[in-house]
Order: structure tokens, then sequence, then C-alpha cells
């Protein structure tokens, strides 16, 4: 049942970029990583542990998760015990097409997460860099209509301004913003309503039957032809187009957050760890990217071992 929210998964995407095996793999299909892009920048790869400290947060601020899934290319974490009932492993290949792989762009990667094996209706979605800060309950992001919530951030004439840096200004946009761009334009030739609201870059709610019905059935031939991407393209659709989808059809509600609720914290920004601990936020994203470098990288993982001391039952 849609209103019945007592299953709730966690899925997450997570990947070793320091394994041999798994760089000699990239760096045939995608090339050795050394220009530092926002597209396929060192950052976008590094295991700073993250994914261990993001578990201890769940354990301790989101107990009722029923079942985690990691979905993974061919790796699994050393410290992680796939003994706990409550663990998963996925392989991208148990989900992807044979033709996608290897892939090594998660936006391709988020269109196949209904196709997870036992996967709950109710599902929530994060990226190994996203994190619980305080306890928290289902209704943080299922409505009692069982339709998930819509966490956005306001961005008030957004589409306008990005119109403006294209086509006037012809300053192109990154590829992450292109990949919104494409979802909030496709939605708008689909249901004829634009939304200016930007991801807040946090774990977000799904309802499993939703995703499956958009991909398989609304978005079959935009994401057919976006199964040649096994790198991140210009051309990517965001699975933020789930959300714009959800909220047209009014099967989602829409909250707009602020830092108290969602922050984005910037590794190489000293600032962002004194911001984060005024704002308090109830989730929070450390996202690593081309401005950071190792010396940032090691001063966050000290950050979160002081910041999530207890170790969890999903380590060994």
């Amino acid at each position: 049942m849609k209103n019945d929210v007592s299953n709730i998964d966690l899925v997450y995407l997570w990947v070793d970029g320091s394994d041999s095996d798994w760089q000699a793999k990239r760096n045939t299909f995608i090339g050795d990583i050394k220009d530092n892009t926002s597209i396929d920048c060192e950052g976008r790869y590094a295991n700073n542990d993250e994914l261990k400290y993001s578990l201890r947060s769940v354990e301790k601020y989101a107990p009722w998760i029923r079942k985690i899934f990691i979905v993974t290319d061919n790796q699994t974490p050393d410290w992680l015990d796939i003994e706990n009932q409550k663990i998963r492993i996925i392989d991208h290949k148990d989900i992807m097409p044979q033709r996608s792989l290897p892939c090594f762009n998660p936006t391709l990667l988020e269109h196949f997460l209904h196709k997870i094996p036992d996967l709950s209706e109710h599902f929530l979605y994060a990226n190994d860099d996203m994190f619980i800060n305080k306890t928290i309950s289902p209704d943080t992001f299922f409505a009692t209509d069982g339709f998930p919530i819509i966490q956005l951030y306001r961005k008030s004439f957004r589409g306008f301004r990005w119109f403006l840096r294209e086509k006037v200004f012809k300053n192109p946009l990154k590829q992450y913003s292109k990949a919104i761009l494409n979802a909030a334009e496709l939605v708008k030739h689909k249901y004829g309503i634009y939304y200016n609201g930007l991801p807040h870059h946090n774990i977000d709610a799904y309802l499993k039957s939703d995703c499956q019905r958009i991909a398989e059935q609304i978005l079959k031939n935009e994401i057919e032809v976006m199964l040649k991407n096994q790198k991140r393209s210009y051309d990517d659709i965001l699975r933020i187009i789930y959300s714009y989808i959800a909220l047209a059809e009014k099967r989602g509600h829409l909250r707009y957050v602020s830092k108290k609720e969602s922050f984005y914290l910037r590794p190489h920004k000293m600032s962002d760890y004194t911001k984060l601990e005024r704002y308090n936020p109830t989730l929070f994203c450390l996202n690593d990217s081309e401005h950071v470098n190792d010396s940032d990288r090691e001063r966050l993982k000290v950050w979160l071992g002081e910041h999530f001391i207890k170790k969890s039952a999903f380590e060994k």
C-alpha cells in the first residue's frame, strides 16, 4: 500500500577509487584522470571512508531503516560486516543493462535503482558522503498519505538566469547544472510545468513503483539515449526529474529547505565546518570536488572520526 510506510530501505552508491583494479578498468574506458575537471576529477572517486561514518549516523539517528543496499562495481568495503542482516551489496551488473557496463556515471546508475531486488516500495537514496545529524523519523521523508516529501533549495528565476548565462552570455553550464536543466526542461515539455527548485544534494525519498513507471514508460526513450553514457555527459538527465514528476503528478509534497535542515559542506572551505556547527542541520553532505586536495581529505577523515566516534554494528 502506498500510504504504508512501515518499511523504508536506504540505497547508497559507493566506489573505492583507490582500488587498483577499479582504476585500471576506469582508465581503460575514460582515461587516466589528470585534468581535474568537475566531470571526472579525482574527488568524484576518492574514498575517504565516508560510507563508514554515514552508516554510523544512520544507526544512531535512523535505526528504523529496514535494509541498506550498497550499489558497487564489484567492490566491498574491507571494514563492512556483510554478515549483518540489514546490509546487502548490489553489483552494477545486477541492475544495469550490459551495454552500459562498466559504468562510471552515477547519473545513469540512478535511473535503475528501482531494479534492486527486494527493495521496499518506500525507499531513501543517498551518496556515501551524506549524513544524518539528528534523530529523525519516517515523516522527515514521507507524508501521512505515503507520498515522498520533495526537499529542494528555493531558487527563484533559476531557469531564466541559466537561459541568460547559456544563450545570451554564451557561458556554458557545468555538467551537473546541465543535467538539472535537462530534467527541468523535459518535465516542462511533458507536463507544462517548470520547476526552479534545485536538489538539496542530500538524502531523498522515492516510491519504487513510481520510479519504475517513470523510467520504463515516461522516460523510456530518453533513458535509452543515455545508456551510452558510461561516464558523465552533458546530455545526462539528473534523478531530480523523478521528484519534479512526482510534484507535477501531485504524488509528492514540496518542501523548501534551509541550511538548518540540509547543509552542503565543501571540505576545502574551513569556514564551512564552523557554519555546520552553527546551523546544526538535520542532514549534511561533505562533497569532494576538483577544488579539494589531499590535505583537505586528511582533515576531513579526522573530523569524521571525531564527529561519529561510536563504531556501528555494520563494521567488523
